[in-house]
């Protein structure tokens, strides 16, 4: 899974439903480990929703205090993934999607067999997880935009969780 672009950085897109919660906290976080383990150069990350709900809005304001609060920066504008994603020049070598049903409407938006190799679940990453099949309820992140505050420190937990592993595993993903 080289990136689709000879000498091009590794390109990595988190995907949840509106893009506002859950795939910005993982696209923080990500980034974040990226950077700690020496590798933003070669690595670029950023985030999409299934949905176009919220194009061009900013990440929820729980999302940003639950990151912040545990030191992560994130600066967001809301994006919607179509089918084109997978086409353009500087397309995503990994889509993460957050949950079962995100990951069964980027399957359904990626126009050939290639490109569905390219989308994994988040969770799928975390070893406490390791070999759960893809779209596996179990891998669900949840949407904490229907609770509290409490459900985005969960969440950011599971991303942690995730993030540790998918670091863990970027030499093998960089070297495929």
């Amino acid at each position: 899974m080289t990136s689709s672009h000879e000498g091009s950085p590794f390109r990595i897109t988190t995907v949840c439903l509106g893009n506002i919660c859950r795939s910005p906290m993982a696209e923080a976080v990500i980034r974040a480990r990226v950077a700690d383990a020496g590798l933003a150069a070669a690595v670029l990350v950023d985030s999409a929703g299934t949905d176009g709900w919220h194009i061009g809005e900013d990440a929820d304001p729980r999302a940003l205090q639950t990151l912040r609060a545990a030191g992560y920066d994130l600066v967001h504008s809301g994006r919607q993934i179509t089918t084109e994603w997978f086409l353009e020049p500087g397309r995503p070598d990994l889509l993460l999607t957050m949950d079962s049903s995100n990951y069964a409407t980027v399957i359904g938006l990626a126009p050939d067999e290639a490109a569905r190799e390219r989308v994994r679940m988040m969770r799928s990453f975390d070893p406490a997880l390791a070999g759960l099949p893809a779209g596996d309820p179990r891998l669900d992140v949840p949407d904490p935009w229907y609770g509290d505050h409490d459900g985005f420190g969960e969440v950011l937990a599971m991303l942690e969780a995730a993030a540790e592993g998918l670091v863990a595993d970027l030499p093998l993903l960089l070297d495929r």
